[in-house]
Parts: C-alpha cells; sequence; structure tokens
C-alpha cells in the first residue's frame, strides 16, 4: 500500500520563531539567530505529521507487493537514491595515525622493541597446507589392509597360471602346468593366514559391537525390544511384540497388573448381607440393575459402572443402610466413580434427576461424603474388567469372544455369591468360560504365564459363573441382557450355554 500523500503545509517548517509580545529585542535576536540553524528543524511541532526519507514523488504511486519491495528495494521501486553506507572511524583520528602494539621489552629478554603489523603477518605456505590436508585420511585398519594384499597377490597368482597354462593339442607344455610341492605349500600358508586374519578381524568388530551397546543410553536401551526367555509352550511374548506402542505401555505393563493384584487385599468385602437388617440380595441386585441402566443412558465407562459397584460393596461392609437410603448411595457411588473415570462426568442434577427427585443435592453430596470417608479417598480399586481387558489382549481373541466374556463378567455384577472373590481371578474365570461357550479350547500356558493363576486357581468360580447363567432369567433384572442382546455386542446372550465344562 503506497503512503500517504502529506500536504505542503505541514512539511514546511517556520523560518522564523514566533514572538510574542513583551520580549525584549536580545531575545529576539537570539531566536532569529537559531531560526537560521539546522537544529531548529528538530524542534517542530510535534503535531505535524513526520514524513518519510524516502517518500514517493507526488506524480507517482507505487504497490508494494506481498514478499516483495521490501527493506533495500525501498529505494528501487520509488525511484530515490539510496545514501551509501560510510564507513565507521572516529573523528580526527586517520588510519596512518594509529600506531600498531607494541611489545615491551621487560615480556621478551635480549630483544628489542618489537612492532607487530597486520601488513607483516606472513600467510601460511599453500604446500604446509595442503600437507595438513592431505594428512586427514579416513582410519583404515591394518588387519584390512593385510587382507586386501593378500587376496590380491592370490589372484594375481591364479590369473598368471591361468593365462600360462597350454592347452593339450599345444607341442609345448608350460612348467607351472607341474605345480611342485613347494608351491602348493604356500598357497596353503597364504590361505591359512587369510583365515586367521579374517577371524582376527571378526573378534575386533565383536569387540566393538560390545563397546558400542555399552555406550548406549538408557532411552536407547528401553527402545530397544528386549529378548525374553518365555516358559515352555508360550506362543509368543505380547509386551514384545508392542514394545515401540505407547498405548500398550509394554515397559510397564506386567509391573502394573502384579501391583494391582497385590492391591487386591487393601479391599475386602466380607459376607455383609447378615448385617444389613433391611436389605436382601434381590434388592441388591435391583440397585445393580438400575445402576446398569443409569450407566447405558448416560453413555459412561464400563470402569465407571464396575468402581461404582464396588463402592456400594464395600460402604455396605461397613455401614448398616435403610431401604430408602440405598437408592441415594447407588447415585452417590456413581457420581464417584463418573468424576474419577469420566472425561466429561455428569452433573449433580443428572443424578438428581434420574432418582426422580427423591433426594435432595444437600442428601446426595452428604451421601458422597460418607462414601469416600468410608473407602479413605482411594479410588484405585483394582476392577475385573480392566484385568479382562489385559487377559484377552495377551491372548489375542477376537472382538465377539471379548464381548462374550464381557456379557458374563457384568452379569455376575448383580450375583451377591461372587463378591467375595479377586477381580483378577473373576476377570480369567470369566474369560475361559467365554473360550469354553465359543469351543475355542481350555486354559493354556499363554494364559497361565499372563494371568499367573493355574487351572486350580479358578475352578470353583467358573463353575459358579456358569450356574449364574444357567438360572432362569427374571424380568425385573432383564437389562444386561437386552444391553448384550442387541447387535453392537454381537448378540452374545444369545450363545448357547454349556451343561459341562471341559476344566
Amino acid at each position: 500500500m503506497a503512503p500517504t500523500r502529506v500536504s505542503q503545509n505541514q512539511n514546511k517548517a517556520p523560518s522564523v520563531a514566533i514572538v510574542k509580545k513583551g520580549i525584549i529585542t536580545r531575545n529576539q535576536k537570539a531566536l532569529a539567530n537559531c531560526a537560521n540553524v539546522k537544529a531548529v528543524v528538530a524542534a517542530k511541532d510535534p503535531r505535524l505529521k513526520r514524513k518519510a526519507d524516502a517518500s514517493p514523488l507526488k506524480d507517482k504511486t507505487t504497490k508494494r507487493s506481498a514478499l516483495g519491495n521490501i527493506t533495500n528495494a525501498i529505494g528501487k521501486s520509488i525511484g530515490v537514491p539510496l545514501p551509501e553506507l560510510k564507513k565507521v572511524s572516529k573523528k580526527g583520528v586517520s588510519s596512518s595515525q594509529i600506531k600498531p602494539p607494541v611489545i615491551s621489552t621487560h615480556t621478551l629478554r635480549n630483544t628489542g622493541k618489537i612492532i607487530l603489523r597486520s601488513d607483516n603477518v606472513i600467510p601460511p605456505h599453500k604446500s604446509k597446507v595442503n600437507s595438513k590436508v592431505t594428512q586427514i585420511k579416513l582410519p583404515i585398519k591394518k588387519t584390512e589392509e593385510k587382507t586386501e594384499v593378500v587376496q590380491k597377490k592370490v589372484l594375481n597368482l591364479r590369473r598368471s597360471i591361468d593365462t600360462e597354462k597350454s592347452d593339450d593339442s599345444s607341442l609345448y607344455v608350460s612348467a607351472l602346468e607341474d605345480v611342485s610341492e613347494s608351491s602348493t605349500k604356500k598357497s596353503d600358508k597364504i590361505h591359512e593366514k587369510i583365515e586367521e586374519e579374517n577371524e582376527s578381524v571378526s573378534n575386533t568388530e565383536h569387540k566393538e559391537n560390545l563397546a558400542n551397546v555399552k555406550t548406549l543410553s538408557i532411552a536407547e536401551r528401553l527402545d530397544a525390544t528386549p529378548i525374553r526367555a518365555l516358559p515352555p509352550n508360550v506362543q509368543w511374548d505380547f509386551d514384545a511384540e508392542n514394545w515401540h506402542d505407547p498405548y500398550q505401555v509394554s515397559q510397564y505393563a506386567m509391573e502394573i497388573f502384579n501391583y494391582l493384584k497385590k492391591r487386591e487385599k487393601l479391599f475386602p468385602i466380607s459376607d455383609y448381607m447378615e448385617r444389613q437388617v433391611c436389605l436382601s440380595r434381590w434388592m441388591r441386585s435391583l440397585l445393580v440393575d438400575w445402576m446398569v441402566e443409569v450407566q447405558e443412558s448416560f453413555e459412561l465407562n464400563h470402569e465407571t459402572l464396575y468402581l461404582a459397584v464396588k463402592l456400594v460393596d464395600l460402604y455396605l461392609s461397613k455401614v448398616t443402610v435403610g431401604k430408602e437410603t440405598l437408592q441415594l448411595l447407588g447415585a452417590a457411588s456413581l457420581f464417584i466413580a463418573s468424576k474419577f473415570d469420566e472425561r466429561i462426568p455428569p452433573m449433580v442434577e443428572d443424578f438428581l434427576y434420574i432418582c426422580d427427585g427423591a433426594y435432595s443435592q444437600r442428601e446426595l453430596i452428604r451421601m458422597e461424603m460418607n462414601v469416600l470417608k468410608i473407602v479413605d479417598f482411594d479410588l484405585g480399586i483394582p476392577l475385573s474388567y480392566r484385568f479382562l481387558r489385559r487377559y484377552a489382549r495377551c491372548v489375542k481373541v477376537s472382538m465377539p469372544t471379548l464381548t462374550l466374556a464381557r456379557f458374563i463378567l457384568e452379569y455376575s455384577l448383580m450375583d451377591y455369591s461372587t463378591i467375595m472373590f479377586s477381580d483378577s481371578k473373576m476377570a480369567a474365570a470369566a474369560l475361559l468360560l467365554a473360550l469354553q461357550m465359543k469351543d475355542l479350547g481350555g486354559w493354556s500356558p499363554t494364559l497361565e504365564y499372563y494371568t499367573s493363576y493355574k487351572i486350580e486357581d479358578i475352578r470353583d468360580i467358573i463353575n459358579t459363573l456358569n450356574e449364574g447363567l444357567h438360572r432362569t432369567p427374571k424380568d425385573a433384572l432383564a437389562t444386561v441382557r437386552n444391553k448384550y442382546s442387541h447387535k453392537i455386542f454381537f448378540e452374545v446372550a444369545k450363545v448357547p450355554l454349556k451343561s459341562s465344562l471341559d476344566i
């Protein structure tokens, strides 16, 4: 864009200073003298617009193209010559007057004053520079040079022998055709030397590789795929295969789940139904069925549902609850679990609405505080759903088989007889029962390696889960079955059951 034109009245500076009335004549003369000096130009009226040093001509206006006519190109585009750069030098001092530095006599003995000038500096000789350059060569191993020389000699010998050999029809027979014993011995010695030198080269390379491995950084060692000694009959190393996948966290996966197994002892659930005077197993099953419906309507994660059911059981194992506050306990547990596991948890008003206005906001928040105090604010509870996902990945089962195992595990949440089992064992048993129902085999060494359980450890749990599936379904507890009868979940609830298990 062309710069704006400046009016002529604004550019003109006042030639004579303005004189007010009542000023003495001496001051008038002083002001008149200052008006003739160039320094008065700096004292312009600040209200006047400043004109650019290289403003365009009045008749011609130029437009600057994008990424062009910037800085040094302004003068060329406008038609105004740019001022030449002046050499910076101190006023009153010429280059000839500058004296060279002098080294005093007390620094150098038996010598006079030596003048060091830039003109007298002798440039380095070209031959010396070239010699230095030519001396810098790539490092070549002596052993490699020796082997190359020996191999060239052998090749030259063979070529000379082949050229000097005569045909059978010729009258002259070359002396090289009858190779003497001495020549054969020499060739054998040459071959032995070549083999020894090759072995020495391979040994040095091996040592260099070991040295390079030692010099690797910690990050490079972690990134390198490990080679582990697996137990016999284990099909694959799942963590090594997914070592570079950041979502699998293969570097710490085994340690993480071993740590979760140790934490299961911190959250024991006893048989609390005898102490709950106002509650029954049927009421608990109804509560869990309602919680599954809330999880489906709010589209919450499955981990949120499992954590909420775990909080309900932990609270009921320590506190006696009435029939009226049971639903409030379920809503508060879902509220806590959603805030712990969801990216965008539902609001308090949503849980009050889902309870049909049976409780106030103050009652829900108070129940939330009570549940957190009972759990000691420790919400890192090991969940069977997390173990199931880990085991299914390690065994590489298909998605329909994993969904069937999820159905078995979620259906067992309503069964009161499974609350005292370990979550890791529940996940292993549900996966094995799904494999049996799909006729995909039984307990394998791979499952035993990644779950660290044998078939004897989970046999009772598998039978309990299979009995729970064989019970006649009730209309009041149909939420889980209807959920897993949908096509999204591969209709796994319709898979035929097994009357007898091969375990």
